[in-house]
Protein backbone atom coordinates (compact mmCIF):
# COMPACT_ATOMS: atom_id res chain seq x y z
CA UNK A 1 0.00 0.00 0.00
CA UNK A 2 1.25 3.65 -0.49
CA UNK A 3 2.78 5.79 2.10
CA UNK A 4 1.51 8.45 3.37
CA UNK A 5 4.82 11.44 2.76
CA UNK A 6 6.18 12.01 6.17
CA UNK A 7 5.37 15.52 6.32
CA UNK A 8 2.12 14.49 5.77
CA UNK A 9 1.33 11.74 8.94
CA UNK A 10 -0.16 13.71 11.57
CA UNK A 11 1.03 14.91 14.39
CA UNK A 12 0.26 11.74 16.81
CA UNK A 13 1.44 9.41 13.83
CA UNK A 14 4.54 11.19 13.57
CA UNK A 15 4.86 11.10 16.90
CA UNK A 16 4.55 7.23 17.10
CA UNK A 17 6.85 6.52 14.39
CA UNK A 18 9.36 8.72 15.88
CA UNK A 19 9.66 6.59 19.18
CA UNK A 20 9.55 3.77 16.58
CA UNK A 21 12.30 4.44 15.33
CA UNK A 22 14.40 5.94 18.69
CA UNK A 23 13.93 1.92 19.75
CA UNK A 24 14.07 -0.25 16.61
CA UNK A 25 10.80 -1.47 16.69
CA UNK A 26 8.53 -1.11 20.24
CA UNK A 27 4.82 -2.40 21.44
CA UNK A 28 1.88 -0.14 22.01
CA UNK A 29 3.13 0.08 25.58
CA UNK A 30 6.04 1.16 24.79
CA UNK A 31 5.07 3.93 22.56
CA UNK A 32 2.29 4.38 25.26
CA UNK A 33 4.90 4.89 28.09
CA UNK A 34 7.40 6.52 25.87
CA UNK A 35 4.37 9.61 24.84
CA UNK A 36 2.23 9.65 27.42
CA UNK A 37 4.23 11.73 30.06
CA UNK A 38 4.12 14.73 27.20
CA UNK A 39 0.33 13.73 26.45
CA UNK A 40 -2.70 12.63 28.04
CA UNK A 41 -3.96 9.63 25.75
CA UNK A 42 -5.22 6.35 26.37
CA UNK A 43 -3.34 3.60 25.70
CA UNK A 44 -6.54 2.37 22.55
CA UNK A 45 -5.56 6.05 21.36
CA UNK A 46 -1.57 5.01 20.40
CA UNK A 47 -3.06 1.34 19.62
CA UNK A 48 -5.30 3.30 17.10
CA UNK A 49 -2.60 5.15 15.89
CA UNK A 50 -0.27 2.44 15.15
CA UNK A 51 -2.93 -0.01 13.42
CA UNK A 52 -3.34 3.46 11.01
CA UNK A 53 0.08 3.42 10.33
CA UNK A 54 0.07 -0.04 9.56
CA UNK A 55 -2.47 0.07 7.41
CA UNK A 56 -1.04 2.72 5.47
CA UNK A 57 2.13 0.65 5.45
CA UNK A 58 4.79 2.89 7.59
CA UNK A 59 4.62 -0.51 10.35
CA UNK A 60 4.64 -4.46 9.95
CA UNK A 61 3.76 -5.95 13.43
CA UNK A 62 5.04 -9.49 14.27
CA UNK A 63 3.23 -11.63 17.35
CA UNK A 64 5.52 -12.35 20.55
CA UNK A 65 3.05 -14.07 23.27
CA UNK A 66 -0.04 -12.10 23.77
CA UNK A 67 1.70 -8.31 22.69
CA UNK A 68 2.42 -7.36 18.90
CA UNK A 69 5.65 -5.70 18.58
CA UNK A 70 5.57 -3.22 15.49
CA UNK A 71 8.10 -2.49 13.56
CA UNK A 72 8.77 0.84 11.34
CA UNK A 73 9.18 -0.21 6.93
CA UNK A 74 10.90 2.59 6.68
CA UNK A 75 14.26 3.87 8.05
CA UNK A 76 14.33 7.68 9.84
CA UNK A 77 16.37 8.21 6.62
CA UNK A 78 14.45 6.75 3.88
CA UNK A 79 11.93 8.65 4.73
CA UNK A 80 13.50 11.86 4.87
CA UNK A 81 14.77 11.51 1.79
CA UNK A 82 11.60 10.69 0.05
CA UNK A 83 10.12 13.79 1.62
CA UNK A 84 12.72 16.67 0.42
CA UNK A 85 12.33 14.56 -2.89
CA UNK A 86 8.84 15.08 -2.83
CA UNK A 87 8.90 18.66 -1.40
CA UNK A 88 11.59 19.43 -4.14
CA UNK A 89 9.22 18.15 -6.90
CA UNK A 90 6.29 20.01 -5.90
CA UNK A 91 8.00 23.38 -4.90
CA UNK A 92 10.95 23.61 -7.45
CA UNK A 93 9.75 21.55 -9.93
CA UNK A 94 12.12 18.50 -8.86
CA UNK A 95 15.10 21.49 -9.47
CA UNK A 96 17.01 20.34 -6.26
CA UNK A 97 20.06 22.68 -6.93
CA UNK A 98 17.46 25.29 -6.62
CA UNK A 99 16.22 24.40 -3.74
CA UNK A 100 19.80 23.82 -1.76
CA UNK A 101 20.90 26.85 -3.10
CA UNK A 102 17.55 28.75 -1.44
CA UNK A 103 18.14 26.63 1.57
CA UNK A 104 22.25 27.98 1.79
CA UNK A 105 21.66 31.63 0.87
CA UNK A 106 18.53 31.98 2.98
CA UNK A 107 19.96 29.90 5.95
CA UNK A 108 21.97 30.79 8.95
CA UNK A 109 24.66 28.26 8.76
CA UNK A 110 27.72 28.92 10.92
CA UNK A 111 31.14 28.45 9.80
CA UNK A 112 31.37 24.30 10.95
CA UNK A 113 28.08 24.20 9.05
CA UNK A 114 29.16 25.44 5.78
CA UNK A 115 32.48 23.43 6.24
CA UNK A 116 30.50 20.32 6.80
CA UNK A 117 28.65 20.99 3.72
CA UNK A 118 31.99 21.47 1.62
CA UNK A 119 33.01 17.85 2.57
CA UNK A 120 29.68 16.48 1.85
CA UNK A 121 30.16 18.22 -1.90
CA UNK A 122 33.68 16.83 -2.24
CA UNK A 123 32.83 13.35 -1.16
CA UNK A 124 29.68 13.82 -4.24
CA UNK A 125 32.85 14.98 -6.63
CA UNK A 126 35.01 12.24 -5.62
CA UNK A 127 31.76 9.30 -6.29
CA UNK A 128 30.63 10.87 -9.63
CA UNK A 129 34.53 10.56 -11.17
CA UNK A 130 34.33 6.49 -10.14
Amino acid sequence: MSKQPLDQLGKLQRAVIEVIWDFGEATVRQVWERICPKKDLSYTTILAAMQRLEKSGWLRHRVEGKSNVYIPTRTRKQAGISSIHKLAQRIYDGNALLMFRHLVEEGDLSDEQLQELQKVISKKRKEKRK
